[in-house]
């Protein structure tokens, strides 16, 4: 089944519901909110959480701790591993965060799991980059958030998710993220 992308601004819906057990890819460039948000998401929708990065092969976070953008050849062996989480999750649901700035990187996430949604974390570039440098104890430096907006293609019409803005305190944007999920039609 094909969905359509959901764009929430800011608005607020404290009722916002998700009807089915989604397993949701909270995605988007470096500093988003991602590894904050997912948690806070998997919460409210009563679901299991699983932090991306924590499925990077050693020989990635220090390629990315030395400031090295990963290659897809890099990429592919996390993104089956997200991807096999996913698809253990299929029907129960949960929420795991990953990237997925490329198409490619989303087909492949659905090749293994092809019930997953998306879930876009965006923002203007400014902010993303102010808050990558308030954050301490994180591998990824801010000197590759070029590279990631280069790299980042949006969630397509055809694709299941939704983009939510960024902006505003972590409940606020938990809220748009579940608005949006609850806007999606039914994968069952």
């Amino acid at each position: 089944m094909r969905f359509s992308v959901v764009d929430i601004g800011v608005e607020e819906d404290s009722e916002a519901e998700m009807r089915t057990p989604h397993v949701v890819v909270v995605m988007g460039v470096a500093g988003t909110g991602k590894t904050t948000i997912g948690p806070l998401l998997a919460a409210r929708l009563g679901v299991p959480y699983a932090e991306g990065d924590d499925f990077h092969p050693p020989a990635n976070i220090a390629k990315m701790s030395a400031g090295t953008p990963l290659d897809d050849d890099d990429r592919w062996p996390w993104l089956d591993a997200i991807g096999a989480w996913a698809q253990g999750r299929a029907g129960l649901g949960g929420v795991v965060s990953c990237s997925a700035l490329k198409r490619s990187y989303r087909d492949r996430l659905r090749a293994a799991a092809p019930g997953v949604v998306f879930v876009h974390l965006a923002g203007d570039r400014a902010l993303i980059e102010n808050r990558m440098g308030q954050r301490q104890g994180h591998f990824m430096p801010t000197a590759l958030l070029d590279s990631q907006f280069a790299a980042l293609q949006p969630l397509g019409a055809d694709e299941a998710g939704a983009a939510v803005d960024v902006s505003g305190s972590p409940d606020e944007i938990t809220e748009r993220a579940a608005k949006a999920l609850a806007q999606l039609p039914d994968a069952s």
